[in-house]
């Protein structure tokens, strides 16, 4: 439909072929139809007011006068049954409710706007699809004016007293009283040809939830409960009550309810997840009728007089007649404008030829040459200029190319034009005068080039532009030929223009053929309304006219938009005898009209509807007769006709054939012949007329016999091209002498559609002839007689069935017509998701609808179509009045709408997703295996050769080096000797955000700093041995001093993260929180700090009076401590290391002594750390390696630490960088957020940088600290924008560590580089290893997380049996390591992690080894690489954390994986993070663009999650930049987004509940 009219849908009266179209059979038909719904029929009658009653006269069917009750200017989208039928189906749906979420907005994007906000239906262009006639004026009284509205009192009847169950539920939250209808949805009957979809919520097939279906009456239903009124419970069993909460619960609840049976057969292979393949259902309906024979049209009776040529024929006009009229065209008045005769146009036809031949170019080197093509722009109401363009063209034998007025650089679709120019080597383009100044300009005022358009000389074809061609040159007039005359052009599916080219010959023949069969005469009067330039229009009112010297009467769009009347009036006018029009101008025709005494239309022996081939025309016909017929109508003048680029015309309805050949018999109003087609059987391309019993029919029209002279067959629409059965749609094929023969340059595309040799089913070529594809789906049915149901291009095939998109066009209009679709600008196309077709509605809503209208219509158009079409939508957008690309004659651009859609730049104001309803074919989901006893897979191991999966670093007993740390045995006693033997050594310098250096301290200093500490600690706090201090200090010196401080008063310190003094309320708590949960008896801090734990805004957010002892340091005793601590037992406690896990668990680890020095030497080792060497931080000191690297490694190895707090960088992101090459410094460590500020910071800056003299050649070692699967992407990145500034790419790495075990991989110095593989995505969905090449669909690239350190042994072993895996095997990593912390202190949050985590043993195999568990996945590699040590280097790849993986559909998700993919999906993601509740997969994007993008992420979301991950998305939360919480090492706090979420403290953009 971009180009024809959605037209006022469906059939009144469904008679069957033969035909009843009387009042009492059509009263009849419809009660039977929606009689289960209707209250009893006597009460009809009197619901009406007297005076409305329908005159009982049969000619004006009572119906029409009630549909015209409610004039207004969608009517011509109603066609009673049809929308009966839709109500009807809707009626059903009422009586099983269950409210379903209403998606929920913010309030800035619920603009209310007013009618006149939006810009008036546009005027330049006119829209050619515009269901609005200028002013309403015309119109005739609404149901507001008093009149009562059938229509809305027969929906008031068919779904019962609907305002008692609204109103009972619509006191729903968030002002949305339309969240119940969308349960309609889903309240499915069972529908035969759907296959499952898999169950989101339940495995089993047992579904626990049934409908509740009212007992007795409707009315007494109690509405669902909102807000505060239930009590949910997260996943966590966290209580949380909330309006989204209570949005998601009915979500489940909805699609935990069966949909449709479940399919029979799974199969699923080990490794790969198929894809469900559609199983064809058994009672589906096969043709069952013979093989159809190919149809022959009347002979072509050449005439005597018939031109040899068209260009003859116009010379003989005008020199025989020059007088008559040829055409007239008409003002907006609807007045005369011009009149041009056959002289004229014969003389002004020459002088064009002349020019174009003469006047371009030089004598020597002409333009344009006989067989070029030229351009024809001309506007839609200059049809004279283009005429005489268009001859002029025939004459000079050069080849014309009509296309529309450009009237943007940017038209929707002008490009693809310009691609047609261009590949067809034109150069000149041909215009009129005030075309010509009406186009842009540049302010040379030269035209610019249109996007995509070649280059192109405008010539304008005014006589006064023309030079008079000398006596002695006559145009070359010769007989037909296959030479090609002119090239239309056509618009596919894709939006790409291909360009057909007619033969000479072709040309007169068709014209010829249309003569024969529309009967014309010589001086016959023809009014056109069709756009002149191509098709119906063009054959009609501008070729076969002159062949015939008829009198064209032209009426312009713009006359039209302002006088939809104005051809019915020229043909009272003129006496016309055909008229060429859409089903369009009838209907506005009807609408415009009334009464008017003077109109009377009995001249008309033929009205030719060039798009009666469109299903739904036939309703316009019909209701245009019925109000016509007494103004001298006759039944038999209509005549549709099909038609299309390929083919020219296909059919026309022809029945003045009857009259001239048997006389005006009774015979001749016999009705024209009609098919009640089952829709059910048509999505399998079978013809069943329907027994009218159901509600989804579809009613044609036929559009007559097949053209004199040519044969006409139709195909299977794919594969080879057979002949279908009698009983079969089709493509139509026809062969003829008057069809386009090629698409202009493409011979492959030519040969699939103009050279098709259809074959019998044994394989035999019908005929020797090629037949031409027309596009056109239908039959040829009794009589001969041609129907068409549909175009190749409106073709949708979802799970295997053929859906048309006018139909379903069709069914959203008779929703609600009235009220919504904004002048029924509707879009239906197919985008293909997840190996199947998904089907895709787009409208224009009012400018004045609510929330809750838009939503309403939504849920009920959904049910209309699934109960009609029986077909799952899969996604439904509103856009804004006005706002779809436009076609230059104003019909919606569906490519170019299709095309916004799947870049996300529609910008829809509602969406509404249906994947679950609708995805049918998502891989079985997965069934665990029961588990293999222990020695079967040690067997199994060892028969495939698999090695057991374990590795260790070096082992710390062998290595032989100087290191003096060892022999003492705790780190303060490190400390004292450093500070005797290298008191000056400079160990810690911390720079400020200039970069200078703000404080450092010498090993003496920091001695003498921590024993006034730890005099402070005895003294003033009186703290025993053994107690526990909360360090809260920023990160710098203070720290580290408070530190040792403690261990010299034997107490054990915790560092704890200071509140943030801008946001206290949310930072304070936590604080509170691990000083609590750590026992601390004291809290050390620095007098600014102090003050602030004791503030007003703290006394806000914590209880203030239960901190413990508070000590601030910037005030230290001046005294030594009478003797420093020493442990007595290495074992014993030395720091606890408190952290808040991604999953938003608070746990901290106890650190012994022993552990803590074996730690530093491990890092020492792998580092090669020595008192000479400088190595730069930019890390948070608190918790991890983080903190160990801060605080601990210099003190151990001697070396200076180079310390640069991450926070600094926020004001200068160059700040660590410039340090580490200031200092060259050869080793830095950094966290991931670090990285990234430098990353999307620097980018543009280094060229400056390089001025500055930055240089990163030094470094080898940039590591990054994280417990996560390594960030490649940021890695990677961050290498190639610091390349040219020395940063070789080897040098970046990451390390791993956890809660168990603070660092188990570290690249440093020595050993191989670290190694990426590529994995497939499926596989570890199944815990299993797929290796697989770079670039291969489904590839995940895993990077190697550092060497294991020295000292740590690594085994994977299956995290529910305990037992060993294999090499390249998926599971827990355990790790054995003496510097493995020894235990968890306390947990907040989750008292039910069980000790095994640090104290666990193999179920077979080693079972001696104490092992820790770190709860992540993760496999082992042997490489072909060699360690420092000689022996083949083991890889470490992490995969992600057990405790953030996510079972879906039996199958283990990484969270990561379903982001990369949500952020790759629009420009506009910023940051995405994905959690499950209830089963359900909730996905938050950051949006970082206008709030109009925010709903064009809604579709592009859902589609990516289910192409890459087979997931269908449950809920989509589009939230501004900054809200997903992001803790200190950069990493996602999922569980703090759901909770948020769920309490409803994220103040979203936008919430999409997926259906």
């Amino acid at each position: 439909f971009s180009d024809s009219s959605l037209e006022d849908h469906t059939e009144l009266h469904f008679p069957s072929l033969a035909g009843d179209i009387t009042q009492k059979g059509y009263e009849k038909k419809r009660s039977k139809l929606i009689g289960a719904y209707l209250p009893q029929p006597p009460r009809v009658d009197q619901a009406l007011p007297q005076e409305r009653r329908a005159p009982v006269t049969p000619s004006s069917a009572s119906r029409y006068h009630r549909r015209r009750s409610s004039g207004s200017r969608d009517e011509r989208y109603r066609s009673d049954v049809h929308t009966e039928a839709v109500q009807a189906a809707l009626a059903k749906h009422k009586e099983r409710k269950m409210a379903v979420p209403m998606p929920s907005k913010r309030r800035s994007l619920v603009v209310q706007t007013s009618m006149d906000a939006y810009t008036p239906p546009d005027t330049s262009s006119g829209s050619e699809d515009e269901g609005s006639v200028q002013g309403d004026s015309q119109g005739t009284p609404t149901s507001s004016q008093g009149s009562i509205n059938m229509e809305h009192w027969i929906s008031q009847a068919i779904h019962g007293s609907t305002t008692s169950t609204t109103s009972s539920s619509s006191t729903q939250s968030g002002g949305s009283g339309a969240a119940h209808r969308l349960a309609d949805v889903m309240a499915q009957t069972h529908i035969e040809n759907h296959s499952a979809p898999p169950d989101v919520t339940t495995y089993t097939s047992e579904h626990s939830i049934q409908v509740e279906r009212p007992q007795g009456s409707t009315g007494s239903r109690t509405a669902p409960k909102y807000g505060n009124a239930e009590l949910m419970e997260t996943g966590d069993g966290v209580p949380v009550s909330s309006r989204v909460s209570a949005k998601i619960q009915q979500l489940v609840n909805t699609l935990k309810r069966p949909k449709r049976p479940p399919l029979r057969e799974f199969f699923v292979d080990d490794f790969e997840e198929l894809l469900e393949v559609q199983q064809p259902d058994p009672n589906q309906p096969k043709p069952e009728g013979a093989q159809m024979l190919a149809m022959r049209g009347e002979q072509l009776g050449v005439v005597t007089n018939w031109p040899p040529s068209l260009e003859a024929a116009l010379q003989r006009w005008g020199t025989i007649s020059p007088k008559a009229p040829c055409l007239t065209t008409m003002d907006t008045n609807g007045k005369p404008l011009y009149i041009l005769t056959y002289g004229k146009l014969w003389t002004r036809s020459m002088k064009v030829a002349y020019s174009i031949l003469h006047k371009l170019g030089t004598k020597q080197e002409p333009m344009v040459r006989p067989g070029d093509r030229v351009a024809l722009v001309f506007p839609n109401n200059d049809p004279a200029a283009f005429m005489a363009a268009f001859y002029g063209c025939l004459l000079a034998e050069v080849v014309p190319v009509p296309i529309e007025v450009p009237l943007t650089r940017k038209d929707a679709g002008s490009q693809q034009i310009g691609f047609l120019l261009g590949s067809c080597g034109v150069t000149v383009a041909l215009t009129s005068d005030a075309c010509h100044k009406g186009l842009p300009k540049s302010p040379t005022g030269e035209i610019p080039q249109f996007k995509g358009w070649p280059k192109l000389l405008w010539f304008v074809t005014e006589s006064k532009h023309l030079s008079k061609p000398p006596r002695d040159w006559f145009p070359h007039i010769k007989d037909a030929n296959n030479d090609t005359a002119y090239i239309e052009y056509k618009t596919c599916k894709d939006g790409s223009v291909l360009g057909v080219t007619v033969t000479r010959t072709a040309l007169l023949t068709h014209c010829q053929a249309l003569t024969q069969a529309c009967g014309y005469t010589e001086a016959e009067t023809i009014v056109n309304v069709l756009d002149f330039k191509k098709d119906v229009g063009l054959w009609h009112g501008i070729l076969t006219s002159v062949m015939n010297m008829m009198h064209v009467i032209s009426i312009p769009y713009s006359l039209m938009k302002v006088n939809p009347l104005s051809w019915i009036q020229k043909v009272c006018q003129y006496k016309a005898k055909v008229a060429c029009v859409k089903s369009r101008d009838m209907h506005w025709a009807l609408v415009a009209h009334r009464d008017q005494r003077d109109i009377n239309l009995s001249s008309l022996r033929m009205l030719i509807v060039a798009d009666g081939a469109n299903p739904w025309s036939i309703s316009s016909c019909d209701a245009f007769l019925n109000v016509f017929q007494s103004k001298g109508l006759r039944q038999e003048v209509i005549c549709p006709c099909a038609s299309s680029p390929e083919a020219l015309t296909v059919a026309i309805r022809r029945y003045w054939l009857k009259t001239v050949i048997t006389g005006p018999t009774d015979d001749s109003n016999q009705p024209p012949g009609r098919g009640v087609l089952s829709m059910h059987g048509l999505t399998y391309g079978v013809i069943r007329v329907d027994s009218e019993e159901k509600l989804s029919v579809l009613t044609v029209q036929d559009v007559g016999l097949v053209m004199p002279g040519a044969i006409m067959c139709s195909v299977k629409p794919d594969g080879v091209p057979q002949l279908c059965r009698t009983d079969e749609i089709g493509e139509l094929c026809v062969c003829a002498v008057a069809t386009g023969t090629s698409y202009y340059g493409l011979s492959g595309m030519t040969k699939n559609t103009f050279e098709v040799f259809p074959m019998t089913s044994s394989g035999a070529p019908i005929s020797e002839y090629p037949f031409i594809r027309t596009g056109l789906l239908g039959f040829v049915g009794p009589g001969g007689l041609v129907f068409v149901v549909g175009k190749m291009d409106g073709l949708m095939v979802v799970s295997g069935r053929r859906h048309n998109a006018d139909d379903i066009v069709a069914t959203a209009l008779a929703v609600e017509p009235m009220k919504f679709v904004y002048r029924g600008r509707i879009a239906v196309f197919s985008v293909t998701v997840l190996h199947d077709e998904r089907i895709v509605i787009v409208a224009e809503q009012r400018p004045d609808s609510t929330e809750e209208d838009s939503f309403q219509w939504m849920s009920r158009v959904l049910q209309a179509i699934d109960s009609i079409h029986q077909v799952g939508v899969y996604c439904l957008a509103l856009v804004p009045a006005n706002t779809l690309p436009k076609t230059p004659l104003g019909g919606i651009h569906l490519s170019e709408t299709k095309q916004l859609f799947l870049e996300g730049s529609l910008h829809p104001c509602n969406v509404l997703m249906c994947p679950h309803t609708c995805v049918t074919n998502l891989p079985k989901p997965r069934q665990k295996q029961p588990e293999i006893g222990p020695a079967s897979v040690m067997v199994g191991n060892l028969v495939s050769g698999k090695r057991i999966a374990q590795a260790s670093g070096r082992d710390l007993g062998q290595i032989e080096d100087n290191d003096q740390a060892r022999k003492f045995l705790f780190l303060s006693e490190v400390l004292q000797w450093r500070a005797q033997t290298t008191p000056d050594h400079i160990l810690y310098t911390l720079l400020n955000c200039r970069g200078a250096i703000a404080n450092s301290l010498t090993c003496v200093q920091l001695h003498k700093r921590a024993e006034k500490i730890a005099v402070m600690l005895m003294e003033r706090g009186h703290l025993q041995d053994g107690d526990h201090v909360a360090l809260v200090y920023p990160p710098g010196i203070d720290l580290i001093a408070a530190f040792y401080g403690c261990l010299y008063a034997g107490c054990v310190p915790i560092t704890v993260r200071p509140p943030h003094p801008q946001n206290i309320a949310t930072t304070l708590p936590t604080v509170k929180m691990i000083v609590e949960v750590s026992r601390s008896a004291c809290l050390m801090t620095t007098q600014l700090i102090c003050k602030l734990l004791r503030s007003r805004e703290a006394a806000a957010a914590v209880d203030v009076r239960t901190w413990p002892l508070i000590l601030d340091t910037d005030d230290l005793p001046k005294k030594r401590p009478a003797q420093i601590c020493k442990p007595c037992n290495p074992d014993t406690l030395a720091y606890l290391d408190f952290s808040v896990s991604t999953t938003g668990m608070l746990a901290g680890v106890k650190m012994s002594h022993a552990a803590t020095s074996a730690f530093c030497r491990s890092i020492k080792l792998q580092c090669e750390l020595y008192p000479s060497r400088e190595v730069a931080i930019c890390l948070d000191p608190y918790c991890g390696l983080g903190f160990v690297l801060w605080c601990l490694c210099s003190v151990y190895s001697g070396h200076q630490s180079i310390l640069i707090p991450p926070s600094e960088l926020e004001t200068n992101p160059a700040l660590w960088l410039l340090a580490v090459s200031q200092y060259k410094v050869r080793d830095t460590f950094c966290s991931y957020s670090v990285m990234e500020l430098c990353t999307k910071g620097l980018g543009s800056q280094t060229e400056s940088l390089k001025a500055r003299g930055l240089d990163l050649s030094r470094v080898r070692t940039c590591v990054v600290v994280a417990e996560e699967r390594p960030r490649i992407a940021l890695t990677q990145s961050f290498s190639k924008l610091f390349k040219d500034l020395g940063l070789h790419p080897r040098a970046v790495s990451t390390s791993f560590g956890c809660r168990v075990n603070l660092a188990i991989c570290l690249q440093g110095t020595s050993g191989p580089d670290p190694t990426t593989v590529y994995v497939d995505m499926r596989a570890l969905r199944h815990d299993r290893v797929r290796l697989v090449e770079r670039g291969s669909p489904h590839s995940l690239p895993l990077m190697e997380s550092g060497k294991i350190l020295p000292g740590v042994r690594i085994i994977i072993a299956n995290p529910e049996t305990k037992g060993p895996l294999g090499d390249s095997h998926l599971g827990e990593i355990w790790v054995h390591s003496a510097h493995n912390a020894s235990g968890y202190f306390t947990i907040y949050g989750d008292e039910s992690l069980q000790s095994d985590h640090f104290n666990s043993r193999l179920s077979f195999g080693d079972t001696q080894t104490i092992w820790a568990r770190t709860g992540y996945l993760g496999f082992l590699r042997r490489t072909e690489l060699t360690d420092a040590n000689g022996e083949r280097h083991d890889a470490l790849y992490v995969v992600g954390a057990l405790d953030e993986a996510m079972e879906l559909r039996g199958m283990r998700y990484h969270p990561i994986d379903i982001e990369t993919s949500v952020i790759r999906a629009h420009k506009s993601v910023t940051e995405c993070a994905v959690f499950t509740w209830t089963n359900l997969l909730v996905v938050v994007v950051e949006l970082d663009g206008s709030e109009q993008e925010a709903l064009d992420l809604v579709p592009l979301v859902t589609n990516v999650v289910l192409e890459e991950h087979y997931l269908i998305v449950g809920v989509v939360v589009v939230v501004d930049i900054g809200v997903i919480p992001i803790n200190s090492r950069g990493e996602k706090q999922r569980m703090h987004l759901r909770d948020g979420f769920l309490a409803d403290q994220l103040d979203p953009i936008y919430v999409a509940y997926n259906m």
